[in-house]
């Protein structure tokens, strides 16, 4: 089975094509903007332009794409909306149009920012109500891949952290614990809750929708619910940092563009339900790095 994989030097498009990779029958199409030379196996794709998407398909006819790739930068989303909105709403329309010509079953990567924060965690069922823009992009391309002919689904996931892909992308995870090996102090905010999400996990929920040929919205996450100061701590204490080194604050100390919602979180009982997702605690995800 052909899977195309946008976004392939991700963090989520690089773990998924490597769990595919390892997979029978399964044929990873693992796609990049063509910037610069690109690793060995990834094929140069701009998914903003249309004449290139199109040309993917017919050439690939993939069964199956997983669209991981977006602006997630929230406070540069906020100030390029121009930016934002071609990569993370025109880009899909793009993707959408070629798809249905091959009816390939579209996957699509989306947030917790399409929800204003007032509560959590969060079922399927929750009104969204974004309060950014990068949050307002992500609803507005979920509603295209609704309104699309194909079969569709969308997985939605919070505060993904993990081993980075490659060189200078990092993470929450990746920050704290580089940052205390330096002995750099960090503050960080303790006034917002998420639940945590383990790349790996939210690769192999992935999986699991391609497998099941799943339809619908899932919500994917870990089942934790903290804030990042709460974060900040456990990686701290299970790779003895020192503590010390990290200051909660809340998020009036920081000076950014985009507001953030202050409360999400994910209830994952669909997802276990009927995918089979079962993630991994927090230290286990620790371990696993």
């Amino acid at each position: 089975m052909k899977v195309a994989v946008t976004g392939a030097m991700g963090l989520l498009g690089h773990e998924l094509t490597r769990q595919l990779r390892q997979l029978p029958r399964m044929e990873p199409l693992p796609t990049a903007r063509p910037r610069g030379t690109l690793p060995e196996g990834i094929i140069p794709l701009d998914i903003t332009d249309r004449a290139a998407v199109i040309d993917f398909f017919d050439r690939h006819r993939p069964a199956v794409i997983v669209n991981c790739a977006a602006m997630t930068q929230v406070d540069q989303c906020e100030t390029d909306r121009e930016a934002c909105w071609l990569n993370n709403v025109t880009a899909v329309d793009y993707l959408l149009q070629a798809a249905s010509q091959t009816q390939t079953h579209f996957i699509h990567l989306s947030t917790d920012f399409i929800f204003d924060g007032s509560h959590g965690p969060l079922d399927e069922t929750a009104v969204p109500r974004p309060i950014n823009y990068y949050g307002e992009s992500k609803w507005a391309a979920e509603q295209r891949v609704r309104h699309s002919n194909l079969p569709w689904a969308i997985l939605r996931t919070v505060l993904v952290y993990g081993k980075p892909a490659f060189p200078g992308r990092a993470n929450i995870v990746t920050w704290v614990k580089e940052s205390l090996e330096s002995r750099k102090p960090i503050r960080v905010v303790n006034d917002q809750w998420r639940t945590p999400t383990f790349v790996n996990d939210l690769a192999a929920a992935c999986v699991l929708a391609i497998r099941k040929k799943a339809t619908g919205v899932y919500h994917i996450s870990g089942e934790e619910l903290m804030t990042p100061y709460d974060l900040a701590m456990r990686v701290a204490a299970f790779f003895e940092l020192d503590t010390q080194l990290i200051t909660a604050t809340d998020i009036t100390g920081f000076q950014q563009p985009a507001q953030r919602p202050p409360r999400t979180g994910f209830i994952i009982a669909k997802a276990k339900r009927e995918l089979g997702f079962e993630p991994r605690t927090l230290e286990e995800g620790l371990a696993a790095l």
